[in-house]
């Protein structure tokens, strides 16, 4: 038996270690470390309940309007007040660019280079891979940054800018389009979509959002063959990505796009016992028994919870807290939120093969495919003479919570406001669910789990798979330690 510690791991954002304890030439135990301590909740502290709004953007450069509308609606819950029907298209479709702009930047830039690697320098298949995909150097980053960059005008139009967008407020938002500006975000639409039908999928969106069986999926792959889509299927049925990474399908949604009470995509709980169930945040708490922070008496939830780091904790080994809901370890992500939302393809692959590299892959890009013709619909019937924002009053006392669906999963901003100032403030962001630590019953999370059973040589050397796993789960480490 032996140790190797893999890190730090490029195209990551943030610091990211992972140790390892190797039977065998297998992974049989991980530890997963986020080394950077950044401390947004110490911050926050006896800051007015505001401004909260201007900070928590700044946790993450990529993720930034997912913060910016969590502390909006932690805001609007404590305010007790609802924006206008305009004013959550208008959130909706900000949400929409920055996570779908994350999608194709986690495919395109971060997965797929993985792929062009020596080791796989004999596969049939690694030479139209590596042309395609190799970092700075393959075809397909020139067309998609181009497509990215002119998608990303959206939110320039909707929210002023991007990043740390202030556009988003409790109650609404400080843009109002024009008829005009509907005309021209339908024309970038227009423009992304044909990016995506004639490169990613080489079909229409509508017809990729409604393949529903894994023997489906196998019949368009061959029918488009010439697509980025079906190049990653080709190579995952070669390397059995279907069974890397593979963890038990326990999942959570905070439901993603709300508009009045429903969500596009819905909130709730999956296993593979139970299936979907409901959800409820008040079974939401964090145990820090294995986390650099001051003890506590046992897991919180996160209103009643504390950040006070201490480095010297016994147990601890990350920055990162534990969170469970009712006590079990979650994953959370896009294809968390497809089989929740009960997409049949997305259901038949939890249930053939649990989670994996290859179903939290394919979430992504159905997630794509169903999300940008909703965004049309979206533009289409936002009411430029209707309101944007209501009149709001200043928080003076209270708590609330504000749940959001960022690219990489749940995020979760839960606040408490005494005398007009932030008496609490905590984070749990979707990273936190899959890279937590282990709890105080030693159980480890989700990528923890995930790295079991990887095969990577005595040494520790061929450590292709472990690069291949890490980022199917798109981390994002400074958004984990806030």
């Amino acid at each position: 038996m032996t140790r190797k510690l893999y890190g730090p791991f490029n195209r990551v954002e943030g610091d990211l270690e992972v140790e390892v304890e190797l039977r065998d030439g297998q992974v049989s135990a991980a530890w997963v470390n986020s080394p950077l301590y950044r401390g947004f909740e110490q911050i926050l502290q006896g800051k007015p309940a505001e401004d909260a709004l201007v900070y928590t953007p700044r946790i993450c450069g990529i993720c930034s309007v997912s913060q910016s509308i969590a502390a909006a609606n932690a805001l609007a819950v404590a305010q007790g007040i609802e924006r206008p029907p305009n004013a959550e298209l208008v959130t909706n479709l900000i949400l929409a660019c920055e996570n779908l702009a994350d999608h194709l930047t986690h495919f395109y830039l971060f997965f797929m280079p993985d792929f062009c690697r020596q080791a796989y320098a004999s596969a049939p298949w690694h030479g139209a891979i590596a042309a395609r995909f190799k970092a700075q150097q393959g075809s397909a980053a020139v067309s998609m940054l181009r497509a990215r960059a002119e998608f990303m005008h959206i939110t320039g139009i909707l929210a002023g800018k991007w990043p740390h967008t202030m556009s988003v407020q409790p109650a609404g938002v400080t843009t109002a389009p024009t008829a005009a500006q509907k005309v021209e975000l339908l024309a970038i639409l227009g423009g992304f979509r044909q990016f995506l039908e004639t490169q990613l999928f080489d079909d229409a969106l509508e017809s990729v959002a409604e393949l529903a069986s894994i023997e489906v999926l196998a019949r368009w792959q061959v029918a488009h063959a010439s697509s980025d889509f079906a190049a990653f299927l080709q190579l995952a049925d070669a390397l059995e990505l279907h069974r890397l990474g593979r963890i038990p399908p326990r999942f959570l949604s905070y439901g993603a796009y709300g508009v009045g009470d429903d969500h596009l995509f819905a909130r709730g709980l999956f296993d593979p016992v139970q299936g979907v169930g409901s959800f409820d945040s008040s079974q939401i708490a964090e145990d820090i028994s294995h986390s650099w922070m001051l003890s506590q008496n046992g897991p919180k939830h996160p209103l009643l919870g504390t950040t006070s780091p201490d480095p010297e904790q016994q147990d601890g080994y990350s920055w990162c807290k534990a969170p469970r809901y009712d006590r079990q370890v979650m994953e959370v992500g896009a294809q968390a939120r497809q089989v929740i939302d009960a997409q049949p393809l997305m259901l038949d692959l939890a249930s053939a093969h649990d989670s994996n590299v290859k179903g939290r892959i394919v979430g992504r890009l159905l997630e794509i495919a169903r999300l940008v013709p909703q965004m049309e619909s979206w533009v289409r019937q936002i009411d430029p003479k209707a309101p944007f924002r209501h009149a709001a009053a200043e928080v003076d006392e209270a708590e609330g919570e504000g749940l959001v669906e960022a690219a990489r999963g749940s995020l979760g901003h839960w606040i408490r406001v005494r005398n007009g100032r932030i008496l609490n403030y905590q984070i749990i962001a979707p990273t936190t669910w899959n890279f937590s630590p282990r709890d105080g019953q030693g159980t480890p999370g989700a990528l923890e789990q995930a790295l079991v059973g990887t095969v990577v040589g005595n040494d520790g050397k061929t450590d292709v798979a472990i690069q291949h796993i890490v980022r199917s789960f798109d981390p994002c480490m400074v958004c984990t330690v806030h």
